[in-house]
């Protein structure tokens, strides 16, 4: 399904999301580059709330940028399929090789600021990620391992732990409680 067609298609959990929702529309409608950071304003990603099968745990990184623990996830940097995208990021930032989407639908929309920051001895100006989150399940006895340019850890929390364990209070209180709640629907 084209995103525009899934985003069309979702109905939002909450406020946050019905306003996020109306405002990707809006910019997908216009013919916006949005797929790659050439659009130094406002961009793609994909994140994921990567859970244990029993949903009890929740994968987390700590990354360096932020200096916080926070879900996984990247830029869409031209591609078009964001759960392939959510697939990949996970992949890379976590090393695990099993993880499945619970759904293939998006399970949560949001509007993220980024703050103009230095990387790789660059600077990048301040910015929006037009993302898009996907559920995904992996097995927690699975081995991890970090992504030294991104992050330093990468570990298992319980729902509440993961919120606990972010350093960002919008994340915490817009976000990660948000994608808690929606898990009892699964």
């Amino acid at each position: 399904m084209e995103l525009l067609d899934a985003i069309t298609a979702y109905r939002p959990w909450n406020e946050q999301e019905r306003m996020d929702r109306e405002e990707l529309l809006r910019r997908l409608r216009s013919g916006e580059a949005l797929y790659t950071r050439d659009n130094r304003a406002a961009h793609l990603t994909a994140s994921a709330w990567v859970v244990s099968p029993d949903r009890r745990q929740v994968l987390m990184a700590y990354h360096n940028l932020y200096d916080s623990w926070a879900w996984l996830g990247g830029h869409a940097d031209g591609e078009r399929d964001l759960l392939a995208v959510a697939l990949r990021e996970v992949r890379e930032e976590s090393g695990l090789a099993a993880v499945r989407p619970v759904s293939p639908d998006i399970y949560s929309l949001e509007i993220l600021t980024v703050d103009g920051h230095e990387k790789r001895g660059v600077y990048v100006s301040s910015h929006l990620h037009l993302n898009v989150t996907f559920l995904l399940e992996a097995d927690p006895a699975e081995p991890v391992r970090c992504k030294p340019d991104e992050n330093s850890r990468v570990g298992w929390f319980t729902p509440e732990e993961a919120v606990a364990a972010s350093s960002e209070p919008w994340f915490r209180q817009r976000i990660y409680r948000k994608l808690n709640e929606k898990l009892s629907a699964y």
